[in-house]
């Protein structure tokens, strides 16, 4: 896969009329993308203001950056990456053209919080990726330790085939050692629940398929909502939406906002520490180096085998990783990507270009339309206007960048407590935590297969109702 193919430098697909700018979103499609804030008007940044505040030694430019949250486990940032494997996928689209209608952008995801990435299309269109004897026959995943014959560390690696290639419902979660290593994870926690089921209930096959993945997919839907928003938006917004309704993600079908897609749910850039210990005791590994940062490969060393108790809260309460905090700054590397070398290779001014693209409306007006508190907004405003001061001032003359505005808002807010209080750099402020929480929300309240759209008083199995206890079952 060539550079400009890994995760964010994917180029977006298909909106239809009535989610263009102007027209209030009704009848959506869900495989097709769509807007929060159809009414508001587009901010337009000159290009070379962008580049000038995304590039290598500029404003941005958070060097070797190490300033870890207090609350926020690392590994929340790469589970925040796969749960956007699993929602979304923008196969056609660049920074290099305008984006009036996303509706005419197709998603080649399910807009679902369904774990297709795990399991492709099933065990009937895809049989290789299950077992195919016994009683756990079209049940089971395969993994890395059924393929006798595989190169590498097969017995804590997906399964491959020959030239190396993962065999799973989503290439990209080979991209890194660490996201492959937690789809690795989801897999062995589905085995382990059929283990449960078979044992419990006696099902076998299609049956025991069926009910192993609404079972698994609950649980992480559960993790998703209770773990990660509570822990990214902070749990007082998410108990607000729940109990409230949502007041921006309307509408009865599930469908990606580009509001989400090309600015709120990129926050976890600035999050991404360049090093990272995944194993006890052991030294920290270079994120794009040769261990973590070689995807589309077989786990070649056990130094690549990912321990999540040392990236996430588990029951083994050990001293946990953290992430880096949530602000204006992303890690130097991030900025000149060494796997680009034919095209704009700064993160930070990719995601700024494609806001343009995409005819993002401001920060500040995003804010208006919320309704955020004039107080927050006058922070958000001054914290912007030092970035500005830095380049060349464009941004009070030509509006914020959504994404822009989002992380300012983070730096200078952060996350809600429950006491009134706000926890700066920790979390998403009132603008990202709304767009973030109301999506994902909006996602399983309008899905009829998932716990919110059908069954609203389930609740997990206590031995698998956090992520880090879901990720760690089935860990060897």
């Amino acid at each position: 896969m060539s550079g400009h193919e890994h995760h964010g430098m994917k180029p977006l697909e298909g909106m239809s009329a009535y989610c263009r700018r102007g027209h209030q979103p009704g009848h959506q499609r869900d495989d097709r993308f769509g807007r929060l804030f159809p009414k508001l008007s587009p901010a337009y940044i000159p290009i070379h203001t962008l580049e000038a505040i995304g590039r290598k030694g500029g404003p941005m430019d958070g060097k070797s950056k190490n300033d870890r949250t207090d609350t926020v486990p690392v590994g929340m940032v790469f589970f925040g990456q796969f749960v956007d494997h699993d929602i979304t996928l923008d196969a056609s689209t660049t920074f290099d053209s305008v984006v009036d209608d996303p509706g005419e952008i197709a998603n080649v995801r399910t807009p679902t919080l369904d774990l297709d990435c795990v399991y492709g299309v099933g065990p009937e269109a895809q049989p290789y990726l299950y077992e195919q004897a016994g009683a756990f026959a079209g049940a089971k995943l395969l993994t890395g330790s059924d393929n006798p014959g595989q190169a590498g560390e097969r017995d804590h690696d997906l399964l491959r085939s020959p030239n190396g290639r993962a065999m799973i419902g989503d290439p990209r979660n080979d991209e890194n050692r660490i996201i492959s290593q937690l789809q690795l994870a989801i897999i062995r926690f589905h085995n382990h629940v059929c283990d449960t089921l078979h044992a419990e209930d006696g099902f076998e096959g299609e049956e025991l398929y069926e009910h192993a993945r609404e079972e698994t997919t609950w649980h992480y839907q559960w993790a998703v909502v209770n773990d990660f928003l509570a822990a990214m938006c902070g749990r007082p917004v998410v108990e607000r939406i729940l109990g409230c309704g949502r007041a921006h993600y309307c509408g009865d079908t599930p469908f990606i906002p580009i509001e989400f897609s090309v600015a709120a749910y990129r926050f976890g850039h600035s999050m991404i520490p360049m090093k990272i210990q995944v194993q006890k005791g052991k030294s920290p590994l270079e994120l794009f180096g040769a261990i973590l940062g070689g995807g589309f490969d077989a786990l070649g060393t056990p130094d690549g085998v990912v321990d999540w108790h040392e990236l996430l809260f588990t029951p083994a309460n050990r001293q946990v990783e953290r992430a880096q905090k949530l602000d204006l700054l992303l890690a130097g590397d991030l900025l000149q990507l060494p796997f680009i070398t034919n095209a704009e290779n700064s993160l930070a001014t990719r995601n700024l270009l494609r806001g343009n693209a995409f005819l993002l409306p401001g920060g500040e007006k995003v804010a208006e339309a919320i309704g955020c508190d004039p107080k927050w907004t006058a922070k958000v405003k001054k914290r912007i206007a030092k970035l500005s001061d830095a380049v060349d001032g464009a941004l009070s003359e030509h509006g914020v960048p959504l994404w822009l505005w989002i992380l300012a808002e983070a730096e200078v807010i952060g996350r809600a407590e429950s006491d009134g209080s706000t926890k700066e750099g920790e979390a998403l402020g009132p603008v990202g935590a709304t767009i973030v929480a109301e999506t994902i929300i909006g996602l399983l309240e309008n899905d009829d297969h998932s716990y919110l759209g059908s069954n609203r008083n389930w609740s997990p199995r206590p031995e698998w109702d956090t992520l880090g206890k879901l990720v760690t079952v089935a860990q060897p």
